[in-house]
């Protein structure tokens, strides 16, 4: 093996470590989130509230674009992944309210 190829496999050995960990990470986040957004499940059954909320689900999606947009992670990709959770927790809200 010449020494490019072996640099080069350590160079992919230590993304790929780094991927592992920052997806662990994100399963984490999301369970944490998750817990929070049950949680608002709830109060919102127990207060006969909508299970969703369209003016905040709305300032989210900006806010996210915004933080996208600093990340340099394109703002669309973001806006789909954050639609896709607002659409889970929506789910999880309507079972606490059935």
């Amino acid at each position: 093996m010449s020494d490019d190829t072996t640099r080069a496999a350590a160079l992919l050995r230590g993304h790929r470590a780094s991927i592992d960990r920052l997806d662990a990470i994100l399963v984490y986040t999301l369970g944490e989130r998750f817990k929070h957004t049950q949680a608002v499940g709830k109060l919102k059954a127990e207060h006969d509230l909508p299970p969703s909320d369209p003016a905040r689900e709305a300032a989210q999606i900006a806010r996210l674009e915004d933080l996208a947009n600093e990340a340099d992670l394109d703002p669309e990709f973001a806006k789909k992944f954050l639609n896709f959770i607002i659409a889970e927790v929506i789910r999880h809200h309507h079972q606490h309210q059935s």
